[in-house]
């Protein structure tokens, strides 16, 4: 006696229920994994029992940082977000940047680095010139030239400069005040403030309170003016024997300087109390 076997298609609306059925159970699975896999990360055999800093902390205690990190923190050693961990950190005030890294079972180790005064910063309104006051309230720029906000009394240095420009200038212009005081130096004086108008015009104060009009162009241009201006100044200071109130090195064959007591001129039209080199 002999049996067959009838391999007879199921109907289209059954390959279809049973497709649905296996589709629900999988996701069943799926979601009670993943509920079981929350529930397990939030024992507290997880939770986080240290966090180990190290880099610089000269102007953080370890009071500030829990202050100012740790409400910003949340979830267990396996949850936690390191992103938003590290920008925990580096929301507590003069941390410039901050490594954050597990160490099991249940440590967080973070590298902190702060910034680095460079400068003072004022940021002038749009269009204004170089004379003119920046309106906004006085930051701090690193030694990377990015402009950040902290207690100035915090500042051990007294003697930064003043930088006043527009809006994200301030790498541009710390970068041309150290090429200056390096000339600067040789005059055994420096640079206490530099300004630059939104018409891209230069603008200097010496500590001994010389103002020097440095005008526009690249920085090698105007470096090479200022540069001329130091080799030759002290000789006509000298020659006077007084000091140098302001100098305009906007001439295309010279410059113009107003020096203390003496207070007319010939030699430059149209600026009294001025002398051309």
């Amino acid at each position: 006696m002999r049996s067959t076997t009838l391999n007879t298609p199921l109907p289209p609306d059954i390959r279809l229920m049973n497709g649905v059925s296996a589709l629900l159970v999988l996701g069943v699975l799926l979601a009670a994994v993943s509920l079981g896999l929350q529930w397990l990360v939030r024992q507290p055999v997880f939770a986080i029992r240290a966090i180990t800093v190290e880099g610089d902390v000269n102007r953080n205690s370890a009071a500030s940082l829990r202050a100012n990190a740790l409400p910003r923190m949340s979830g267990s050693f396996l949850s936690m977000n390191l992103q938003q961990t590290r920008a925990a950190f580096e929301a507590v005030p003069w941390v410039r940047h901050a490594t954050v890294q597990r160490l099991w079972p249940a440590r967080l180790q973070v590298t902190l680095e702060e910034h680095q005064p460079a400068a003072y910063w004022e940021t002038k309104p749009e269009g204004a010139d170089a004379e003119s006051d920046a309106t906004v309230e006085r930051l701090l720029v690193n030694d990377h030239g990015e402009v950040f906000q902290a207690n100035l009394g915090d500042v051990e240095d007294e003697d930064l400069p003043l930088l006043s420009g527009p809006e994200k200038s301030s790498a541009h212009m710390l970068k041309l005040w150290q090429q200056l005081q390096a000339q600067t130096a040789r005059l055994e004086d420096s640079i206490s403030r530099l300004d630059l108008s939104g018409r891209g015009s230069w603008r200097a104060t010496l500590e001994k309170g010389t103002v020097i009009e440095l005008g526009r162009g690249t920085d090698a241009e105007v470096l090479a003016r200022y540069t001329q201006y130091v080799s030759s100044i002290t000789q006509v200071s000298a020659r006077f024997h007084t000091a140098v109130l302001s100098a305009d090195l906007r001439h295309i064959d010279g410059y113009a300087v107003r020096l203390r007591g003496i207070s007319t001129s010939t030699t430059t039209p149209g600026k009294p109390g001025a002398k051309k080199n």
